[in-house]
């Protein structure tokens, strides 16, 4: 097996880590979409993408799990340090829906303390309110 086959799958024929990380900003909110798996290895990029948004003082983060694959505690870690170095100062809000984002994120409970929206479209109009 050549070495980029390798990289792309895990034990098992499994696929890897990987997570593409963006940030772009819509009026104040930055708006940062994660695309593939979010666990202990790839969560410190979402984190960095989070902290440097948070840097530029926008008015409100919304983390965009639309195209996420999995997500592991490790992720669900992230938003929560997340919450807590925004204050009330910024809204953190998350988009996700289906059963490898919406559902563990509402059973461990950080549902309870950060908005989860279904959409980017309602995460984007709820920021205002």
């Amino acid at each position: 097996m050549d070495e980029q086959a390798a990289e792309g799958t895990a034990a098992g024929g499994a696929p890897s880590s990987t997570c593409v990380v963006t940030q772009r900003w819509v009026d104040t909110t930055a708006v940062v979409a994660v695309t593939g798996v979010v666990d202990m290895l790839t969560s410190p990029q979402l984190e960095t993408a989070i902290d440097d948004a948070l840097n530029q003082k926008p008015g409100a983060v919304v983390i965009d799990f639309t195209e996420v694959e999995f997500l592991a505690s490790a992720g669900m870690g992230v938003l929560v340090a997340a919450h807590d170095k925004a204050g009330s100062e910024v809204k953190i809000s998350v988009v996700a829906d289906g059963p490898a984002t919406s559902r563990p994120l509402k059973l461990v409970g950080i549902a309870d303390i950060v908005a989860l929206y279904s959409n980017l479209d309602e995460a984007l109009a709820a920021r205002d309110t």
